[in-house]
């Protein structure tokens, strides 16, 4: 007859299989044999099920963050594709209320509705206008939509400024992603001390739709700037990144002069969607 060994049992041995001491009755024995049997069974099933329970929660986490965004790795050819946005009731009224602004301050109307309604207001207002009279018509629109009694209101509430800028940064990630797609906060120095004044942007919503520099740098980058400082008094910096479509916005930090600032010396994309609908050359400056 062959000898085999026997595999490991992984639930630990029944401590029942121990001596009882002498003075214990026969009836306490057996009250400690059906209680050590017990112990053993709810061990055994939890080892049993603790890699089942840790996989069906994995799946539950990735299956909360799919519903937000749909974002897709880069494709074999290595271009990045797109970030399919789902926008809620707070975006759609965001979108709506930004888009009707937009389009009451240019005069230029459009039936589309959600974020194509937005951006083709911009694209209009590209279209039509030069660039310094572009950046000007949307700083209307902001207050439009952002009133100045508002931001005042801000202003005051806040008058710390390490206070507002890291308070704008977070407020930001928080509510403005409808605008410009899933961000976070991140770290920088500030006189010599490092604060939580910084919105990383992985790929911006609206560089993305539109597709054009121009827009980006005159009916974005410009005007938000020049809003966020003559409103609140605070400067901001808005560095995009056109290579991957990603932007930091550096609340605290004075951007560079229109002459210097390198967004003005990008060429627009070969796919640029302004100039593939209106056949119009696109100009960031």
């Amino acid at each position: 007859m062959e000898a085999k060994l026997l595999p490991r049992c992984a639930v630990p041995p029944a401590p029942f299989l121990a001596v009882a001491p002498f003075w214990v009755s026969e009836a306490g024995q057996a009250r400690r044999r059906r209680s050590a049997t017990r112990v053993a069974v709810r061990r055994s099933h939890a080892l049993l099920r603790r890699p089942a329970d840790e996989h069906s929660k994995d799946v539950r986490v990735h299956a909360v963050v799919r519903t937000s965004v749909d974002e897709r790795l880069k494709d074999q050819t290595g271009d990045t594709a797109e970030i399919v946005h789902r926008d809620g009731w707070f975006a759609r009224l965001a979108i709506y209320h930004l888009s009707k602004s937009l389009q009451a301050t240019t005069g230029l109307r459009n039936t589309l509705g959600a974020y194509d309604g937005l951006v083709e207001a911009a694209r209009a207002a590209s279209k039509n206008f030069s660039p310094i009279r572009q950046r000007e018509l949307v700083i209307k629109a902001l207050y439009k939509a952002f009133p100045k009694s508002l931001m005042s209101m801000i202003r005051m509430l806040l008058p710390d400024p390490k206070l507002m800028r890291e308070f704008f940064a977070t407020f930001t990630t928080l509510f403005f992603t409808w605008l410009v797609g899933p961000c976070e906060v991140r770290e920088s120095e500030h006189n010599g001390l490092l604060e939580k004044n910084v919105v990383h942007i992985p790929k911006c919503r609206f560089l993305q739709e539109s597709n054009c520099v121009g827009m980006c740098t005159n009916l974005c980058k410009f005007p938000s700037q020049a809003f966020i400082k003559d409103s609140l008094g605070m400067p901001v910096n808005m560095v995009p990144n056109f290579d991957d479509m990603s932007c930091q916005m550096v609340f605290g930090q004075e951007p560079p002069s229109p002459d210097e600032d390198p967004a003005l010396k990008q060429p627009c994309y070969i796919m640029c969607k302004t100039k593939q609908r209106h056949s119009a050359e696109c100009t960031s400056g």
